[in-house]
């Protein structure tokens, strides 16, 4: 069983990384509706609000308890988040709440004592996730399936949508195997989070390719050039799992293309902010793909010590 203090900290860490992940999901989906599912838009605001507010209530609640290196790692907050807030809120004309990012950089990582109170705290947290984590599930479900039976027109791609609904699976998932105070067998997450993030990876690098200016030549090989690298390495640990072989040798890989393209992303989030880049990303995406790949690199660095 988990202890209290490795329960307390873990969710925290999670909600701090994957709850402002959802909002920006929501965010995303309400800016890319027609006005003829404006039933859609309104839904999507009303999540993104309720993330808000539960992103709110956990950075309340995480000073001194929350991981130094996840807050060293930039999943939570980079450089350029409450900039591209900002620019992202004055190019759509949604008012995103720029308090939150604040009080994130603002966090201090600690072991501070976990009593009872907090704990509690930290389970409702958990069931409150677990429940709006269902319901953005249906609802990115329902609007996949109205854009793949050409029942809706969004400007997202399908396999964005797709792509949003694993995420949000996957957090649900470690939300409930948190909730049940599971002890983590790092062997088997090597094989399930790498498979995860290197193909998310490889999609971030397809959904960048996609969204740049054909006229950005440049950009486009090098993400076309990511993408088919990414691919490469979810084969690789594919292989590896039915095999059963070490993974020492693929982590690594994935360890330095993964470096590679966080660099990548955080100049093309540098290039959209100072409006250097063609293209139809907004910069809250850019930044949002960023914080993902410095997540999955905090990961397998863990992972590699594990390996090694």
């Amino acid at each position: 069983m988990l202890p209290s203090i490795d329960f307390v900290r873990q969710s925290i860490d999670l909600h701090l990384f994957f709850a402002r992940i959802m909002k920006e999901h929501s965010f995303f989906l309400e800016v890319g509706f027609t006005p003829r599912d404006a039933e859609f838009t309104r839904q999507a605001d009303a999540f993104r609000m309720e993330f808000d507010s539960f992103l709110r209530d956990v950075v309340a609640v995480a000073n001194g308890v929350v991981s130094p290196d996840v807050l060293q790692s930039g999943e939570v907050v980079t450089p350029y988040t409450l900039n591209a807030e900002k620019a992202t809120s004055f190019l759509a004309g949604i008012q995103i709440p720029t308090d939150i990012t604040q009080a994130e950089i603002d966090l201090i990582g600690g072991d501070k004592e976990i009593d009872p109170q907090l704990e509690q705290k930290v389970v409702a947290l958990n069931q409150r996730a677990t429940d709006l984590i269902g319901r953005i599930i249906q609802f990115k479900t329902t609007i996949l399936s109205n854009v793949l039976s050409c029942q809706m027109f969004t400007v997202n791609y399908p396999l964005l949508i797709d792509h949003i609904l694993r995420e949000a699976k996957l957090y649900l998932q470690m939300v409930q195997r948190l909730q049940n105070r599971e002890r983590i067998n790092v062997e088997r997450e090597v094989l399930e989070q790498e498979l995860f993030w290197n193909r998310i990876m490889a999609e971030h690098s397809k959904f960048i390719r996609g969204l740049l200016d054909p006229t950005e030549n440049e950009l486009i090989t090098i993400a076309n050039n990511f993408g088919n690298e990414f691919d490469t390495l979810v084969e690789e640990v594919e292989e590896a799992m039915e095999m059963n072989i070490p993974l020492t040798e693929v982590t690594e890989d994935s360890l330095n293309a993964t470096k590679r393209i966080r660099d990548f992303k955080a100049q093309g989030t540098q290039g959209l902010l100072g409006c250097n880049i063609q293209s139809i990303i907004i910069p809250l995406l850019g930044d949002h793909v960023l914080r993902e790949a410095s997540h999955f690199l905090r990961l397998l660095k863990t992972f590699y010590c594990h390996l090694t």
